[in-house]
């Protein structure tokens, strides 16, 4: 039996190990993918205190660094199914089954996808989501990206100085990132922006050749592209708990600031709750609350 058992290995999941670990809990870490989160895939994290600027892959492994210090135990599985039973939680995984008396829920969310013809298929052959991890495959090509906000600009900017051409598709008029970074993408000669237009379909067999994109008047024109990455936001990963704490109508755990959901139990920190603002100091924020509040919760059943 663990006292704590936190579902996710991103900055909210590790901020909230680190915070029980400290109030002596016995702690138990889930992640299905790699440490970090969607965070580890960015490039360049500016706006994180006491760092001028760091990548998310090294913020990450510090965070993961500090709680394996502190003695937190670690599970590389999936999630498969979340019950209760009397004053515990189940958690079944695809490599065993764990138990504890409160839960932090840490999911964030997963990449967006476009949903047009070929994507899936052409995923790893000329569309990709994460410039970190596959940006260095287009040294010397034409690229495009797909959005317009922090991620987006950022990816745009870490490409540049890879790849020969840099195209930003943007649904909007105008780009949504911070100004700091639109200005960057300005200075940048080999990055362009075509904003108003959509991706309307990707052409290629075996490997991405060109990208067909409209406009709102439904002009069409083919771009010639060896790759494409989409940067359009993110869909919470949260259906494995709806029979358990209250969602809203896009998937996200309802909670407020004190990360309480309407499970008493069961806590939420990061992307994945209801929340105005999703930075990674606001998910470190979140793992610092939901921890306090999961210990208060145990505390308070002895």
């Amino acid at each position: 039996m663990f006292d704590i058992i936190i579902i996710g290995g991103g900055p909210a999941g590790l901020t909230a190990s680190i915070y029980a670990l400290r109030a002596k809990k016995k702690v138990l870490l889930i992640e299905g993918n790699s440490i970090g989160g969607q965070i580890a895939s960015s490039p360049r994290v500016d706006n994180f205190p006491g760092f001028k600027s760091i990548s998310g892959a090294e913020l990450g492994e510090r965070l993961f660094d500090q709680a394996t210090e502190l003695g937190i135990e670690f599970e590389f599985a999936n999630v498969i199914a979340v019950s209760q039973n009397n004053n515990s939680n189940i958690i079944q995984t695809d490599n065993g089954v764990f138990e504890s008396k409160a839960i932090i829920v840490a999911t964030g969310a997963k990449h967006r996808h476009l949903g047009v013809e070929n994507e899936e298929k052409l995923i790893g052959n000329g569309v990709g989501y994460c410039v970190v991890c596959d940006g260095e495959f287009y040294s010397g090509k034409d690229v495009a990206v797909v959005g317009g906000g922090n991620s987006a600009l950022q990816s745009a900017i870490y490409l540049s100085n890879i790849c020969k051409s840099v195209t930003i598709l943007q649904n909007l008029d105008f780009l949504t990132g911070e100004e700091s970074l639109i200005d960057e993408v300005a200075s940048k000669d080999n990055v362009s922006s075509r904003l108003g237009v959509v991706v309307s379909k990707l052409i290629g067999e075996e490997a991405l050749q060109q990208v067909e994109i409209s406009d709102k008047n439904n002009a069409r024109e083919i771009i010639n592209v060896d790759g494409l990455f989409v940067s359009i936001g993110q869909v919470p990963q949260n259906e494995i708990f709806r029979n358990l704490v209250e969602l809203d109508d896009r998937g996200y755990i309802i909670a407020s600031e004190n990360c309480v959901t309407s499970n008493e139990s069961i806590f939420v920190a990061g992307d994945c709750r209801t929340k105005n603002i999703r930075q990674v100091t606001t998910a470190v924020a979140d793992g610092t609350v939901a921890s306090i509040a999961a210990c208060s919760y145990i505390d308070n059943k002895k």
